[in-house]
């Protein structure tokens, strides 16, 4: 397992770490689904801004620009990712799509764990998002979120025309 330096945890707003634990706790509530990372980037800022799209309260406050926040998230997603690898927390997967991510074993003990008022809060909006999810399915509920934030997949997207 490599070293978590101190940047990992930072300020814990917007952290590596913070993040980290939201991508753990979605991807658990998702089990057995698997997400890209532009998928990640997307189910973390739903289940951060879940009032957005009338689910339960929202983790953040509602700011404006919000949505931009899309444009920006996906360096902070993919390094927290790969810190929840260093802690067997994340498993990433060769796919057919291509890299992807799901919960490892050890994930559903680890959210267990999360008591805090925050983390509470977290895991009724990944409660949410999944069941989102597996009622409308991946797909549908990814159009869901395009109709109500707009299409985000060009923030994704390098190098295409």
């Amino acid at each position: 397992m490599g070293a978590v330096s101190e940047s990992d945890f930072g300020g814990l707003f917007n952290s590596s770490l913070e993040a980290g634990i939201r991508a753990v706790v979605v991807l658990e509530h998702l089990r057995p689904e698997a997400l890209d990372l532009a998928e990640m980037v997307l189910f973390d800022h739903v289940v951060v801004h879940t009032a957005d799209l009338g689910g339960p309260s929202s983790l953040h406050p509602e700011v404006p620009g919000r949505k931009g926040e899309l444009l920006v998230r996906r360096r902070l997603i993919e390094t927290s990712l790969q810190l929840m690898q260093r802690c067997h927390l994340v498993d990433q997967e060769s796919a057919e799509e291509g890299i992807v991510y799901r919960a490892s074993e050890e994930a559903a003990a680890y959210v267990e764990l999360l008591e805090t008022a925050y983390s509470v809060q977290m895991k009724a909006c990944a409660r949410w998002l999944a069941d989102q999810v597996k009622t409308h399915s991946k797909v549908q509920f990814k159009q869901l979120v395009r109709e109500r934030i707009g299409d985000w997949t060009e923030a994704f997207q390098t190098g295409r025309t």
